[in-house]
């Protein structure tokens, strides 16, 4: 993925603590099991550009469940991996376990397929964990979003959009100054917010509102920066009207704006809550935004004077005709039958039509597995860190 102009790219979160289940529509606590299948769905997806984990799991320790995260993204999918080291440990032993994929540190450096999502607490004071792991993938010469972990205008930055702007951008102007005297060239990405904003009604952050939208992915564009940006998310507590409504809304504005690197779909509940559901219904919004946004080929076949005059207005037996109706966009699960055959076909909704993919999927759909030799290796290094935590809670008894 060429992080530059206004090329976007989309792709998952990292950190929902719960799911809604696509088997039962029941919300609970996310487990490991569904990384792992949340990632083959990204695998299968096209419009799915990169990954992340998705899920916190829940059934694995507090202290390293970000090993596991990252193998079951670099065991189940090819595609490009952004991930979320909560440590300076986990940093490590994730980036160790890219470098095997790779092939050793200077092939994962010259071609990266990897980066680091590194949040610090506060815009202004950067603590000193978040300010090691970034200073240790500048050193490596690896790519990094560095951001405030929460952007909630009125709580961590002036209510107000000016000053929540100028806040975060002389914050992330300083991480990008520390990151160039650690290592000049260091690939640095600026995070371009979604709205920002905190409901001072029932304390809960407005993942998906329109009012600090844009302004940040045209400061990073005036900066010469690649920008990190948050669509295909809802404050919907399901996949439902609400949800879909927001997700393309979203999607669509980073589009326009260019935004890179565009993370958070399948995100419901202000980002507690992620759905495999959600996530196959942005797919077909990014389709339809994909294309729409894909310049008109003008010239002498695509202009078709010559068939417009032999036509006499009857197009649809003409050679031209056959020749290009196929390059129309084809959705996945949107309907474009008539009532008669939607209704024969059982009548879905978008939401059933969205759970059908995801089992379709789910059982049919694996992508190249890594060697085993490459996959034992993983599995050595999330070993390694669950004895020392095992070690660590003996110790502490």
């Amino acid at each position: 993925m060429m992080l530059e102009g206004r090329k976007s790219y989309f792709g998952t979160g990292s950190d929902c603590l719960n799911i809604i289940d696509h088997r039962n529509g029941e919300r609970r606590l996310a487990v490991l099991s569904d990384v792992e299948e949340g990632i083959r769905v990204c695998d299968a997806l096209s419009n799915v550009d990169f990954v992340m984990s998705m899920f916190l799991p829940s059934d694995r320790h507090p202290n390293i469940y970000d090993r596991y995260q990252m193998e079951a993204m670099l065991t189940n999918t090819t595609k490009p991996v952004v991930f979320t080291p909560p440590d300076m440990a986990g940093c490590r032993d994730t980036v160790e376990m890219a470098e095997i994929v790779a092939g050793g540190e200077e092939a994962l450096r010259l071609n990266p397929f990897i980066c680091a999502y590194i949040n610090f607490s506060s815009y202004v004071r950067h603590n000193p964990e978040s300010l090691q792991r970034m200073l240790y993938m500048a050193g490596k010469g690896l790519p990094f979003i560095y951001v405030s972990s929460i952007a909630l205008r009125g709580v961590m930055t002036p209510v107000t959009v000016a000053g929540h702007l100028a806040l975060r951008n002389a914050s992330q102007l300083a991480g990008l100054l520390l990151a160039q005297l650690k290592r000049e060239g260091a690939p640095v990405i600026a995070f371009r917010t979604g709205g920002g904003g905190f409901n001072m009604k029932t304390m809960t952050s407005m993942y998906s509102s329109p009012d600090a939208r844009g302004f940040g992915g045209d400061l990073a564009h005036y900066y010469g920066l690649p920008t990190f940006g948050t669509s295909g998310c809802s404050d919907s507590k399901l996949p439902d009207e609400q949800a879909a409504m927001e997700g393309s809304l979203t999607l669509l504005i980073d589009a326009l704006e260019g935004s890179n690197l565009v993370h958070d779909l399948g995100y419901l509940e202000s980002g507690r809550t992620g759905s495999l559901e959600m996530l196959v219904m942005c797919d077909e919004a990014l389709g339809w935004i994909k294309r729409f946004m894909e310049p008109v080929m003008v010239d002498d076949e695509t202009l078709a004077m010559d068939t417009i005059v032999e036509a006499n207005g009857d197009f649809i037996a003409t050679q031209h005709t056959v020749r290009h109706y196929r390059e129309d966009w084809t959705p996945s699960i949107s309907d474009r039958g008539n009532y008669e055959s939607w209704n024969a076909g059982g009548g879905k909704n978008f939401r059933e039509c969205a759970r059908d993919k995801v089992a379709e999927i789910l059982g049919s759909h694996r992508s190249p597995e890594l060697p085993p030799d490459l996959r034992r290796r993983l599995s050595q290094i999330t070993r390694r860190a669950e004895e020392l935590v095992t070690a660590s809670t003996r110790s502490d008894d």
